[in-house]
């Protein structure tokens, strides 16, 4: 895991390594300048030579000066090589992420990828910063401080040792503990991203059902459930500091006491050396107090590292052969014995051998029930998901020999799930064609019945668009779905139940353009409403996941119970079937 996070210090190693460089000859200068200081105060102040002051005191100032130049040196390359290692993290994990097929993507929530993409990355951040300054910092002060005091006066340096070893084993019992109650702490941030995120995508059935008191209800949940996390871990961190102090005050008395009896009694200790180790003695346990702090860092940004490698070590499971097919010939539409199931495989089987042959240029419409399978068919075509058992073929191909690109740019899809970006309306349009022109975008829209409205804006096409599409209808948002996915000029187009938030007047329109504007494209058209499929030239009913009927409208309504079911109810209820009508002197 630390290798692989280490790997994306790439541009910034040079900062990385002048950044500890830089600390280590901070502490060498703040090192000496207890040690300067004791002679100053013996062979200056004590004898009364002033030269020996100056001189002295002059050194002193320059190892002062020269600790701040490395301290600053430090602070900025730390600063370069820790914010440059999180935009690579960051960049790493949105790339990885891109590459994802739909069944990785299932094994992470989105509230869960936002947290590794934020909260986590950012926990990682200080802590690599800290462990670049502080680390380094912090362990070689300790070392070199009990070296100083070793050299002062060896029988004195006996009180730090016994001190390191009480603080050692006080805070080595901190950390221990603190580690285990972190260790679940950021995974609660998952909960509290997921119920902001739903909150906010949602915000409008929130206030339509007034279930704003609901919603705070569900947040304060998570947000306490967090809260309480944190302080049941931050109670047992909040103990370094008063063992910290009362090990630094009893150093200092035991300093002030036996080295008052050295001076005057004994006289084998000076002033000048007593003030040194009293420096000493507030370097070594601001140590081990700072070395204390790094291990419940760590311990913090562990649980992130683990999560952000997770995803930078996850493998997308559909990905190109070695020799790629990058032509597809034509529309043609095979599902040979076709099983699949969800969870890469391990899943309960969502379709059971399925075997359908399509031509190229038909129409074929599919219906069915909610959960038969409808939606998971339509994704094996453009490889969104593999086969469990059996192949897909386009072209008289297996899609598993295509390049990705080349397959999904010769199969349009139109999700059940409406999706625009923030930007204009031309600026989504060409998602389906980034070069396409005006002219083509119009063409799109007209054969999507999307030009009645966008001709009816203000600004045409330069409309501005909000994010989801959530300043157009529900109606509007699938026509300029449609039109983006016209745009690609495709092979096959797959209509995930994408006309059911437009009238059915406009959805016979629309079926009415597609026979006109794209003849040779084979199109898939899953819909609930008999009226969006009966002009299809076969009709495939789906039940459980099995096929129950393959066929026209006439001869469905004569041989299949289901789809003779569904037409009597649509029929009875009048409005959601329509008769054939008449549109521009032709009836669909």
């Amino acid at each position: 895991m630390l290798k692989k996070l280490a790997s994306y210090i790439q541009q910034y190693r040079r900062a990385a390594i002048l950044t500890p460089t830089c600390m280590i000859g901070e502490v060498l200068m703040e090192t000496l300048i207890p040690y300067i200081m004791a002679s100053l105060i013996d062979e200056g102040v004590q004898k009364g030579d002033t030269g020996a002051i100056i001189r002295f005191g002059l050194l002193m100032l320059a190892c002062a000066f020269v600790s701040l130049l490395f301290g600053i040196g430090g602070g900025r390359f730390g600063a370069q090589a820790s914010a440059g290692f999180a935009a690579n993290l960051r960049k790493g994990i949105y790339d990885n992420i891109q590459t994802f097929s739909f069944a990785n993507i299932d094994k992470f929530s989105t509230a869960g990828l936002i947290t590794r993409l934020t909260t986590d990355v950012s926990n990682v951040q200080n802590a690599f910063q800290m462990i670049l300054r502080i680390a380094v910092r912090a362990p070689l002060t300790l070392i070199l401080s009990m070296i100083m005091c070793f050299i002062t006066h060896a029988q004195m340096s006996l009180i730090f040792m016994g001190a390191v070893l009480f603080l050692s084993l006080c805070l080595s019992l901190i950390v221990k503990t603190a580690t285990k109650r972190f260790s679940v702490v950021f995974e609660r941030y998952d909960d509290l991203n997921a119920s902001v995120q739903e909150n906010v995508s949602a915000i409008r059935v929130v206030k339509a059902f007034v279930r704003e008191d609901h919603e705070k209800t569900k947040f304060d949940l998570a947000a306490d459930k967090l809260y309480n996390l944190f302080v049941r871990a931050e109670k047992v961190v909040i103990l370094n500091s008063p063992v910290m102090m009362f090990t630094i005050y009893a150093c200092i008395i035991m300093l002030s006491w036996l080295g008052a009896n050295m001076i005057v009694v004994d006289g084998t200790l000076t002033t000048g050396q007593l003030t040194s180790m009293f420096s000493y003695v507030m370097s070594v346990l601001m140590s081990l107090m700072m070395l204390s702090m790094i291990f419940v860092m760590l311990t913090m940004s562990a649980a992130s590292a683990r999560r952000i490698a997770e995803v930078l070590d996850e493998k997308a499971s559909i990905v190109n052969p070695d020799q790629p097919l990058t032509r597809v010939s034509d529309g043609r539409i095979d599902f040979d014995h076709v099983t699949f199931s969800y969870k890469q495989g391990k899943g309960e089987a969502v379709l059971k051998d399925i075997d359908l042959h399509i031509r190229s240029g038909e129409t074929i419409g599919i219906i069915g029930g909610t959960g038969s399978g409808k939606s998971s068919l339509v994704s094996l075509i453009s490889r969104l998901y593999d086969v469990t058992e059996g192949a897909v073929r386009v072209g008289g191909e297996d899609v598993r020999r295509y390049d990705m690109e080349v397959l999904r740019d010769s199969v349009s899809v139109v999700l059940q799930k409406n999706v625009l970006f923030s930007g204009t309306i031309l600026d989504n349009l060409r998602w389906g064609k980034p070069d396409a022109t005006l002219e083509e975008c119009r063409a799109a829209c007209r054969a999507a019945c999307a030009d009645e409205f966008i001709d009816r804006m203000p600004d045409g096409y330069e409309t501005h668009i909000e994010q989801g599409g959530n300043n157009v209808s529900g109606g509007q948002k699938q026509r300029l779905c449609i039109a983006r996915a016209l745009l690609k000029s495709p092979k096959i187009l797959i209509l995930d139940d994408s006309t059911s938030a437009v009238d059915t007047a406009t959805d016979a329109k629309i079926r009415k353009a597609f026979r006109e504007a794209i003849p040779g494209t084979t199109k898939l058209i899953i819909a609930q409403r008999i009226s969006s499929v009966q002009d299809a030239d076969r009709i495939l009913v789906l039940e459980e996941g099995e096929v129950n009927g393959f066929g026209t409208h006439e001869e469905l309504l004569k041989t299949n119970a289901i789809y003779q079911e569904i037409y009597e109810t649509q029929t009875r209820a009048g409005g959601d079937f329509d008769k054939p009508e008449q549109i521009g002197g032709d009836q669909v």
